[in-house]
């Protein structure tokens, strides 16, 4: 409980007038059980006529006397007062009536005792349903937050799992154990202080035997957390297994794999039902221990209260000896669903330790104390003998060195994994540089506020990365005061198609069905390349950023698209600053310089014609695009 309360406690602080809406409430209950229960011992009198004693009223309060006197005294008034008005009754109405009328405040007491429950648990509906709210926005907020690098390292899938499956064993483990964390200490607590008033002797020797309770119910759940975490990383793996399978299906079929795909997944499957078959069994186990040491301690109870009336040293009658029975026998329910949330929450909390493997997880692109808001470019980006790494053992740049001025096109050259995408990610602070600097018109832009920075650059990338929305939706993610209430929204469509003819995009927007409301589907599924990466383009035009990095916008495309993107990246790198890395250079033929880049090194500069004339590692490429 220690652990759950240390973890979860953060997420309570929002609801702290409904957690105390409903102590007050499970207080009451507990209260109008404990009175209602009390009505039973004048009922059995009546019924078995076992006391022939005259009571007199004793008054409620003491003139004088210390705390413990008055409560002492309270208790003795009530047990009295209960037989005198009972004894009034049956001298004036019968023992028949009396049994009616007691009967009629037992049902009211009980209507009493139900609405206080009812209201309790209501009182916490807005608390489940307001953290598992708050914690996958939580984890939203964190995900959008975190350096691209954290998820080089982590599988999608298995990032999948923790906001989905995760967050819900959060939400039926710990949020349905919300009930039973709040209401039955109160009602454990209220009853033990009855069982103390009625005899403290026999409460005594029942808190002997209770402590077996406990260790029966530990025993059985002190491994089901550490069971429950391997359980979800079982299936974590199934679920990143599906992820990949979906994602990779025309491989699979292509390789005629899969009947090892198949075998893979059987394997994570089986071990994931055995793994968490073991914790359901485990966790069944808790309702019959606890039935079964809850009637052992019943019956050693009866025993020695019985023990206690036969040899007369009791300090209470029969009646009130099955008032005690009825009391203790009241507090099993509540130890039986403490032990059940207890299993509930191990579960719940080994999902927890998942999730805050993404919440605790460090960003280091980090904003100095004060940083510099940029609205635009004025006259250069610089890179100072710039070097990185992603895991701090092999440096992927060393020693980059490249000045763009404004109003420039540069180009980035070399082969596969020369570093030239990373390269370019640095300019926006997706990654942060070990050694060197980049400066922006003669600015770090570590001192620089990340939003400011990123909002002048715009991006074109090889994979035209699309939403599942509306063609129009799509192109205007790329304006920053979209949802702005104040934003024209006639101005903004005449924006958005103003982009798509620049982008030239227009025309096959309007051939389709539902022209610019036209869902494009899953990553644009339903467009073909040249149509996915022209909406892109128009995505960025209309951001109109002065600042543009290509990487790669036409290597996937056929000559014809190739074509129409080519005619529309002119447009937009027109007056803007642009860094763009190609495969095909006969699209960077008209930079004003190119970087060559070998193994993490800039090993050549110039134009195209300068670099021809070097005769060296740009003349290879070039010569070999030409065969």
């Amino acid at each position: 409980m220690k652990d759950f309360f240390g973890v979860m406690g953060q997420y309570f602080k929002p609801y702290k007038k409904y957690i105390a809406w409903t102590f007050i409430l499970n207080v009451l209950a507990a209260l109008f059980n404990v009175f209602s229960f009390l009505l039973i011992i004048p009922i059995l009198r009546i019924l078995f006529k076992i006391d022939d004693a005259t009571y007199q009223f004793i008054p409620w309060l003491l003139d004088k006397g210390s705390v413990k006197e008055q409560i002492t005294h309270i208790s003795d008034a009530a047990q009295n007062n209960l037989y005198y008005y009972s004894q009034i009754l049956i001298e004036n109405y019968g023992p028949a009536t009396t049994l009616l009328l007691i009967g009629a405040v037992l049902s009211f007491l009980t209507l009493l005792k139900t609405g206080a429950y009812f209201g309790g648990s209501a009182t916490l509906m807005p608390i489940k349903s307001g953290i598992v709210r708050d914690l996958r926005e939580k984890i939203y907020r964190k995900i959008l937050g975190l350096p691209l690098s954290f998820f080089t390292d982590e599988k999608k899938g298995d990032i999948l799992t923790r906001v989905s499956t995760d967050v819900n064993e959060v939400n039926s483990s710990i949020g349905s154990s919300l009930d039973m964390i709040i209401k039955n200490p109160i009602l454990i607590i209220v009853y033990v202080a009855t069982l103390f008033v009625i005899s403290w002797q026999l409460t005594l020797f029942t808190f002997v035997v209770v402590p077996f309770l406990a260790i029966g119910i530990g025993r059985i759940g002190k491994k089901l957390k550490s069971k429950s975490l391997y359980v979800q990383q079982k299936w974590s793996e199934g679920f990143s297994q599906i992820e990949e399978t979906l994602g990779g299906l025309r491989i699979i079929k292509a390789f005629i794999a899969e009947e090892t795909m198949k075998e893979r997944f059987i394997a994570v499957n089986n071990e994931f039902r055995r793994a968490d078959m073991m914790v359901s069994i485990r966790q069944s186990a808790a309702h019959p221990v606890s039935e079964f040491l809850g009637t052992v301690m019943i019956i050693v109870v009866l025993w020695f209260g019985g023990f206690l009336i036969f040899s007369g040293k009791s300090s209470f009658d029969a009646s009130t000896f099955i008032y005690f029975l009825i009391i203790l026998y009241s507090i099993l329910q509540p130890i039986k669903d403490v032990s059940k949330a207890g299993y509930s929450i191990q579960k719940g909390m080994a999902s927890m330790e998942r999730i805050n493997k993404i919440l605790d997880a460090e960003n280091n692109i980090k904003e100095v104390e004060k940083p510099v808001e940029i609205d635009t470019l004025h006259s250069e980006i610089v890179l100072e003998n710039v070097g990185f790494s992603y895991n701090e053992t092999r440096e992927v740049l060393h020693d980059i060195n490249i000045r763009v001025e404004k109003g420039q096109t540069i180009a980035l050259v070399g082969q596969s994994g020369s570093g030239k995408s990373t390269l370019v990610d640095l300019i926006p602070r997706y990654h942060d540089i070990q050694n060197g600097r980049i400066l922006i018109d003669g600015t770090d832009i570590r001192d620089m506020k990340i939003r400011s920075l990123r909002s002048i650059i715009g991006n074109v990338n090889q994979e035209a990365i699309l939403f599942n929305d509306t063609i129009f939706n799509n192109i205007a993610f790329g304006d920053n005061e979209r949802n702005d209430e104040h934003t024209d929204r006639d101005e903004l469509r005449q924006r958005v198609i103003e982009a798509a003819k620049i982008a030239n995009a227009h025309d096959f927007i309007m051939d389709m069905e539902d022209g610019y409301e036209t869902n494009v589907g899953d990553r644009g599924c339903r467009l073909s390349g040249g149509q996915r990466q022209r909406i892109s383009i128009a995505r960025a035009i209309l951001k109109n950023p002065p600042i543009l990095i290509l990487d790669e916008a036409t290597s996937a495309l056929d000559t014809e698209s190739e074509k129409l993107v080519q005619d529309a990246l002119e447009r937009l790198m027109k007056s803007r600053t642009t860094i763009a890395i190609a495969h095909r250079l006969s699209t960077i033929k008209n930079a004003d310089m190119i970087y060559v880049l070998h193994e993490g090194k800039v090993v050549e500069q110039g134009t195209h014609e300068q670099l021809i004339s070097l005769n060296g590692y740009y003349r290879k490429l070039n010569d070999m695009q030409q065969l």
